[in-house]
């Protein structure tokens, strides 16, 4: 398993669990050094003690050298693709690096699975790498297999999964994924061959999809805005028609984290290189659309404030991109948050999972142990992470600890008449 960030180790533990041996291959001895030790990295709920049990097993190792995989059957490769700095293009330097380093130890027929999401056309790029550099040539077998965990589900995602691909060039790389997904297949999950270019464009095709739908309804939302109309009714009455359904239909925030928002970009870039840009062109005014939400949080906040920020105090409950992660990569939430910082208001922040990794980035933030601590004294409360902790809060036991009872639900979570009717001002994205 090369590279174990969110979803190398996600990966190689499972496998492990599933009766593999496998070993994690990584160039961040600190991260090898923490894995090894049954510690991971991140934050995804029961991953914990899954690594624990295979550690134990002695089916699972990681490790800083190529050297020591280079025997392996197959080798599944799992690093980043981010955006490249000041374009929208995937900064492919992390896959290039491990296939560079991968070729010289392929002595013998094998099959390399390509699971990181990349623009269409670098895995025939990246077969044609290997075919020159590995010391076996032609006889090395390319598959992609994309990957589709949602963060908090990783391991229900990962064991089992709701499809399978498998892009492949011939009938030796379909043989070996079916051997070695056997007892997922066995269970019914469906299983689509493909081509290597398809496949690649399945993970791409699939998150502009989901981006679009929550754009869709985040869109409507601003229509309610200015004619009064309840969207989180809308998004209820739309659910029902079986051509649209209700998953990511829900109005709010927005969508951020290490997938979507870089993902959709760089799909926007490869369809430039490839001459058909026009084609994705409405992928522009979905991140236009998903920017403006987090633009409109911030003024609703500041209706509640009298129009300005200066010596305001604002109670900030979420940091993460989601709930069930410490991910903050293009947290929306700490979007918000650094804007109202900005405009001069002491803004305090409190997550279940994400604290470590926000105060690391975003400094200049003020930070609490706990809900109730970063509300004190506010003149307004942002709800901005969707966590089960803050769904359950007792807005009773909360209004005596706020200078002013303003609460703005950035992801239309909250049960607004309940906090009504312990006294609250409560405001939300795209309803009255």
């Amino acid at each position: 398993m090369i590279g174990t960030s969110y979803l190398g180790a996600t990966h190689a533990i499972c496998m492990a669990h599933l009766g593999y041996d496998v070993i994690g291959v990584d160039v961040d001895a600190e991260k090898v050094a923490k894995l090894t030790a049954g510690v991971v990295p991140f934050f995804e709920p029961g991953l914990t003690e899954l690594l624990e049990a295979t550690l134990a097993t002695g089916r699972l190792r990681f490790t800083t050298s190529y050297d020591e995989a280079a025997d392996a059957d197959v080798h599944f490769v799992c690093v980043g693709t981010p955006q490249r700095r000041g374009e929208n293009a995937a900064d492919l330097s992390y896959i290039e690096s491990a296939m560079a380093s991968l070729a010289p130890l392929l002595t013998r027929p094998t099959v390399v699975i390509g699971k990181s999401t990349v623009p269409v056309g670098t895995a025939e790029r990246m077969l044609a790498f290997l075919h020159e550099h590995a010391p076996v040539g032609n006889q090395v077998e390319m598959v992609w297999n994309p990957e589709f965990l949602r963060e908090g589900w990783a391991i229900e995602d990962t064991l089992h999964p709701d499809r399978l691909v498998f892009g492949v060039t011939s009938s030796t790389g379909e043989k070996a994924m079916r051997e070695i997904f056997a007892s997922m297949i066995s269970t019914g999950v469906p299983v689509v061959v493909t081509d290597l270019a398809t496949a690649q464009l399945v993970k791409v095709a699939a998150n502009a999809f989901l981006a679009t739908k929550i754009s869709f309804i985040n869109a409507m939302a601003e229509v309610c805005e200015v004619t009064h109309a309840d969207v989180k009714k809308l998004s209820e009455a739309l659910s029902y028609d079986g051509r649209i359904g209700g998953r990511f239909l829900h109005a709010g925030l927005g969508f951020g984290g290490g997938c979507l928002p870089k993902d959709i970009r760089a799909f926007m870039a490869r369809a430039g290189e490839l001459g058909v840009d026009q084609a994705l062109s409405f992928l522009s005014e979905v991140d236009a659309i998903n920017q403006r939400r987090r633009a409109r949080m911030v003024d609703l906040a500041r209706e509640c404030v009298d129009d300005s920020f200066k010596r305001r105090k604002v109670g900030v409950l979420g940091a993460a991109f989601k709930p069930n992660s410490d991910d903050i990569r293009d947290s929306p939430a700490l979007d918000v948050a650094t804007r109202i910082h900005k405009a001069g208001a002491q803004v305090t922040v409190y997550d279940p999972a994400a604290m470590v990794n926000a105060r690391r980035d975003y400094p200049a933030l003020t930070y609490a142990a706990s809900a109730e601590e970063a509300i004190d004294g506010a003149d307004v409360v942002l709800h901005l992470t969707e966590w089960q902790e803050f769904r359950e809060l007792d807005p009773v036991a909360l209004a005596d600890r706020v200078r002013q009872r303003h609460i703005v639900d950035g992801r239309n979570a909250l049960d607004a008449e309940r906090w009504r009717a312990a006294g609250w001002h409560y405001r939300a994205l795209g309803r009255p």
